[in-house]
């Protein structure tokens, strides 16, 4: 067991994570045949094999999977050890992990980049777009130090912090520009547009309307919000988007954007971090960049949109 290695766990730890040998070596940045010895190696020093080998993917063993368990366990120490020393200076430098889900990602990270780039010269910005699960597994295994996220996640591992509130506005075809904005009652009526199911956007427009996933034949999917306003534009139906993405998505599109009456739907955004992360103090730093940033994009959108947006 001596000549076990932290490089041979953390490539461990990637091909168990991916599944695949290319795939894994690609997220380590070493050729396929370098996984290959190290993971071979590894299993002769424990004596067992780790993977079962297909031809298209691997699969942990019994013993892989335990292994793989207290692997993580290693792995996040060690990063938090690095975490607390680079904590213990008087800057934020080094490498910061950002997970953030698609529907702030394309709109609100540009501004958050540049702003923590010019404010922390020496942060090395590394960025995950995915759904909210994923970011909170892969916080949990400490391959990311924060996300992004629409709030509650009510995780008792995570910290919280609320950062802002964004209402939802309804995007029509552009012919109806001008026509009353229906209510919820009303909206349950239409041909909706959301995202695909795992999207938490998804279920924070089903909740406003007061409908349920399981009603498959009023509703239609899109992978994207981009996608969801060009099918609204081709004439196909309705939809709701985060009011942060209206400048993006309906620019190219024969689309009309309309604020419902109150109650409006709305979101919090926030960002968590493990309550163990060292960076705790740090994050809480960035969490108030990433809050400077939304409300400057947020004055920026008002005046760009408030002549033309119709309201309720």
């Amino acid at each position: 067991m001596t000549n076990l290695t932290l490089k041979q766990l953390r490539y461990f730890e990637a091909l168990a994570r991916h599944s695949h040998f290319g795939r894994a070596a690609d997220a380590c940045a070493i050729s396929q045949p370098a996984m290959s010895v190290q993971i071979r190696e590894l299993e002769e020093t424990l004596g067992t094999e780790l993977f079962e080998r297909g031809a298209r993917q691997v699969r942990l063993t019994g013993f892989g999977e335990e292994f793989a368990l207290r692997v993580r366990d290693i792995l996040r120490s060690v990063d938090e050890l690095a975490d607390l020393a680079r904590a213990s200076r008087n800057r934020l430098v080094g490498r910061l992990r950002i997970g953030v889900i698609p529907t702030i990602a394309p709109y609100l990270l540009p501004t958050i980049i540049g702003n923590l780039s010019r404010m922390h010269e020496g942060l090395d910005i590394h960025v995950r777009e995915t759904l909210t699960q994923k970011l909170i597994q892969e916080l949990a295994d400490g391959r990311l130090d924060t996300a992004i996220v629409a709030l509650p996640v009510s995780e008792p591992s995570l910290t919280e912090v609320a950062l802002f509130a964004e209402d939802f506005v309804l995007v029509r075809p552009g012919e109806d520009e001008g026509k009353p904005v229906p209510n919820r009652e009303m909206l349950r009526e239409m041909r909706l547009l959301l995202l695909e199911e795992g999207h938490c956007f998804r279920e924070q427009a089903l909740s406003f309307c007061n409908l349920q996933s399981a009603r498959p034949r009023e509703l239609l999917d899109g992978s994207s919000l981009s996608t969801l306003v060009q099918m609204v534009s081709a004439g196909i139906g309705v939809t709701l988007i985060p009011e942060m993405a209206v400048p993006v998505e309906t620019r190219s599109a024969s689309v009309s954007v309309a604020r419902f009456n109150s109650p409006q739907p709305s979101r919090t955004v926030g960002m968590i971090w493990r309550k163990a992360s060292p960076l705790a103090e740090q994050l809480l730093q960035i969490s108030e960049v990433v809050r400077q940033s939304a409300d400057a994009l947020r004055k920026q959108h008002i005046t760009m949109t408030a002549p033309s947006m119709s309201l309720a």
